[in-house]
């Protein structure tokens, strides 16, 4: 008994003074896969992948969209925020982050925009079903088919879900606000 118990507790002190395997187990936030909530917008300029909370929904050549659904690891990157990694087709998107505009920890962000489980798509409508599949807004969609197609707004711009108008980041210099009335249901989109 003696012997398991110090064999046991070697090779568990082996395994955190080991810097390859603390540092992989450190490297992950979210070991996962998770799934996306919303969509993430990126800009791929053939060497590396970058996204950001302003959800730039337009940032110019080389735009992606990781969907509503992708199975998703997300790891740290210490210089700005996280690394997105799609689980289908390894790809790593550098997103930057920021506590301070979004007014909520990375955690609380990484909470809203991935889930353990897969999004029920069959009650949205035609109309959120096309505007996520293609990443945009158009007049007709709800509130939360406007979530998932252009992501979490930045709430520094739309401190609240509950206003008539979310302002997105098309890039770095321009916004778009989308309009919703009463219902939630969108209006205009400038």
């Amino acid at each position: 008994m003696f012997k398991k118990i110090v064999g046991a507790t070697i090779l568990t002190a082996a395994l955190f003074m080991n810097p390859l395997i603390s540092e992989a187990k450190k490297d992950f936030i979210m070991e996962g896969p998770v799934y996306m909530k919303v969509n993430i917008h990126y800009q791929n300029n053939g060497k590396d992948s970058k996204a950001s909370y302003a959800n730039y929904t337009n940032p110019g050549a080389g735009h992606k969209i990781v969907t509503v659904n992708t199975p998703v690891q997300i790891k740290s990157w210490k210089r700005k925020g996280f690394i997105i990694v799609n689980t289908e087709t390894n790809e790593e998107i550098y997103f930057e982050y920021s506590e301070e505009r979004m007014q909520m920890t990375a955690e609380e962000y990484l909470n809203k925009i991935t889930s353990p489980a897969k999004v029920d798509l069959s009650k949205l409508s035609e109309k959120d079903l096309k505007g996520i599949k293609e990443g945009v807004a158009s007049a007709g969609m709800t509130k939360d088919g406007v979530m998932m197609a252009l992501g979490y707004p930045a709430t520094h711009r739309t401190p609240s879900l509950e206003s008539n108008t979310w302002v997105y980041w098309s890039n770095r210099f321009k916004t778009i606000a989308v309009t919703f009335d009463d219902k939630g249901i969108v209006t205009a989109i400038q």
